[in-house]
């Protein structure tokens, strides 16, 4: 089967930004991010990921790849991982919590339980969670740790919103994940939400 690659692959760049990242924090590093902090249904997940160091020719923030080639990457680096951690809150917290909560939270947890094994935490954005972890904006782009989180917690979310369609079908979240796109939003408007939809997000609770 031919595998499906990137036109320019970033090759060890991701790699050596860690490598100065760590130089003077010590390491090794864990680097974490979330998705779908934008989604009108299902949950916010967030991983944290240590890596072996060795390189995987191909990572790069989930967000520029294509699917089979995230895919690969996942089982990569779940293969590869030195430590992993996921976290997601649901619907209902979100709503009950707000999305800002949930996003906190879901980083400093997903770095928290890693803690045994990092020399320091890197999160993708520009919250503030704390003394032991930094934040960076786009470092799914940058780092290779960071980069690697974003796969995992792409890659989760979605077969979990596979896993929702089947109980909730109609609204496409096999598709769409549960972000807005007007196939949703029309469903959203004939049926109404479901119990997994945000009820606080604009659009869907009013």
């Amino acid at each position: 089967m031919t595998r499906a690659r990137r036109k320019t692959p970033p090759g060890k760049a991701l790699y050596a930004f860690d490598a100065a990242w760590t130089l003077e924090r010590g390491g090794p590093i864990a680097g974490a991010d979330e998705v779908g902090r934008g989604s009108l249904a299902g949950p916010l997940a967030a991983a944290a990921v240590i890596l072996d160091g060795k390189t995987i020719p191909d990572l790069d923030d989930s967000k520029v790849l294509s699917p089979a080639l995230r895919a690969e990457l996942f089982e990569e680096v779940l293969g590869r991982a030195e430590a992993v951690s996921v976290v997601m809150f649901p619907a209902w917290w979100i709503d009950r919590h707000g999305l800002g909560a949930a996003n906190r939270e879901a980083l400093t947890r997903s770095i928290g339980a890693l803690d045994s094994w990092a020399g320091c935490g890197l999160a993708d954005g520009n919250l503030k969670l704390g003394p032991e972890v930094e934040c960076l904006p786009r470092a799914d782009g940058a780092s290779a740790a960071v980069a690697a989180a974003s796969v995992v917690a792409k890659v989760l979310r979605d077969h979990a919103m596979h896993a929702l369609s089947e109980d909730h079908p109609g609204y496409g979240f096999e598709r769409n994940s549960g972000y807005g796109t007007p196939q949703h939003r029309l469903a959203l408007a004939e049926a109404g939400p479901c119990r997994v939809h945000r009820m606080s997000f604009a659009g869907v609770g009013t």
